[in-house]
């Protein structure tokens, strides 16, 4: 069948604030006991520090909940068979694009976070070809000259902030490991896209009541500027492709030569919402990883220097406590049973890996950070679906292992030749929106390494 996209959805917020109450009042089913009362108080302590809410009402109500967050109650359900009931198991009830993911429509458009059934099969299915195991490995070239190039401007004993130093290099190694874009050719014309990226996606980091808001000098309006020079980028590098027949072993060059069921090759805007997915995932998820890991490592610098010490266990533990897709937002099509309780169709139901990945009676001391849980003996008896920092089934995270050696390479990096320090002072506090990360940054004081290089993680197979 033919590659057609989804319907548009509506994108102005008090259009899918009254569309979320229609639904809601019109649900056959009660919602679940939970914290259904208004209470903006607490709207505002979720949308700042979401996780003890979600881990005290687990404990008040056990794993399917309900929360009134804002204008909306929304279930949650947490813990090992509620994460594989609606990634895997139940996932064909579950819609992406009707539940809070389609907040991202206005910047990523109709990619793979935010379509749902044939369309995402069918865009999924072409795109797999560019994250098989060769693929990654050729792009590990790229990962490590532009880590040491970028690793060359610091200095032992000055200050950084980490945070901001890995997201303008996991920026460029995106553009150009996996859409043969040269990120300093865009900057010589005067495109910045790392900054026009942090401005863009700035937007989903205020507070809704500012989110809502349209009109010269908002959040919208220069998220939708930054977005405008972001399309002149991308489309601007399709029509010269397409003009000139350039082609390479990237995702666009496999995107602009793909075709659909019936032999069409794929629309402009679809390659254009395609790539600005990819580039919003890997950009996001690598740097949010490689900055906690950092953080946990010096509060445990004794790790490191251990002779036993793998730092593909020390990502894994790190994507435990902080998994930068925290959050799995999903709104149901029918009414449903999951362990005995029958649950209402039509309304928002998340599942939460933040929170189920610290779930006390899932994970010994799950404040802890403690790599060898994911040892060899240890890592199977992790209970199936209690470990999701990638989503499962078939919205699995595409980008997994590109992105896994992206930590990996840039990590190793860093050990070879520095340990890094937390700057005096800092206290970690955290942002949810789009996906998790440090909110003020991770500055960090390298100091000079020591010891021998760390090994990179191998490449998942």
């Amino acid at each position: 069948m033919p590659l057609t996209p989804p319907p548009p959805v509506a994108t102005n917020p008090i259009a899918r604030m009254y569309e979320d109450l229609r639904l809601e009042r019109a649900a056959t089913v009660p919602f679940p006991p939970g914290l259904t009362n208004v209470d903006l108080r607490r709207a505002g302590r979720f949308a700042s520090t979401p996780l003890p809410i979600l881990l005290d009402c687990y404990g008040r109500f056990g794993p399917v909940f309900t929360i009134r967050v804002f204008h909306s109650n929304v279930i949650f359900m947490l813990g090992p068979e509620a994460n594989h009931f609606i990634t895997v198991s139940d996932a064909a009830n579950f819609s992406w694009r009707r539940g809070f993911m389609g907040d991202l429509i206005p910047l990523l458009g109709d990619g793979l976070l935010t379509i749902d059934g044939d369309f995402h099969r069918q865009s999924r299915r072409i795109m797999l070809p560019a994250f098989h195991r060769e693929r990654i490995e050729a792009a590990h070239a790229v990962m490590a000259v532009e880590t040491r190039t970028a690793l060359d401007g610091v200095s032992a004993g000055t200050p950084f902030d980490l945070y901001r130093f890995t997201r303008e290099l996991a920026l460029r190694i995106a553009m150009r490991a996996l859409f043969g874009l040269d990120p300093d050719r865009a900057r010589a014309g005067g495109l910045n896209a790392a900054h026009e990226f942090e401005e863009a996606l700035g937007f989903w980091a205020r507070d809704y009541p500012h989110q809502i808001l349209r009109g010269p000098g908002t959040p919208w309006r220069r998220m939708v500027r930054a977005r405008t020079h972001l399309d002149g980028l991308i489309f601007g590098e399709i029509d010269r492709r397409r003009a000139g027949g350039e082609r390479g072993e990237d995702i666009l060059s496999l995107l602009l030569e793909a075709t659909d069921e019936e032999g069409a090759t794929l629309s402009k805007r679809h390659i254009r919402d395609e790539v600005m997915t990819l580039m919003f995932a890997g950009h996001d998820t690598t740097t949010s990883t490689v900055a906690f890991l950092f953080h946990e490592l010096a509060h445990n610098p004794a790790l490191v220097e251990d002779p036993s010490f793998d730092l593909g266990l020390a990502i894994d533990e790190t994507l435990r406590l902080y998994p930068p897709a925290w959050i799995g937002p999903r709104r149901s099509i029918e009414p449903f049973t999951f362990e005995g309780m029958r649950l209402p169709g039509g309304v928002p139901v998340n599942y939460c890996s933040w929170a189920s990945h610290r779930l006390p009676d899932v994970w010994p001391e799950p404040d802890a950070f403690r790599p060898e849980r994911f040892a060899p003996g240890n890592r199977e008896r992790i209970p199936k679906g209690a470990y999701v920092p990638f989503g499962g089934g078939s919205r699995m995270c595409i980008g997994m292992r590109f992105g896994l050696a992206e930590v990996g390479v840039i990590a190793a990096a860093i050990l070879e030749r520095f340990r890094l320090e937390l700057a005096p002072g800092y206290r970690l506090e955290t942002r949810q929106m789009p996906t998790i990360g440090p909110k003020h940054g991770m500055p960090m004081v390298p100091r000079a390494a020591k010891g021998g290089p760390v090994a990179e993680p191998a490449l998942a197979a």
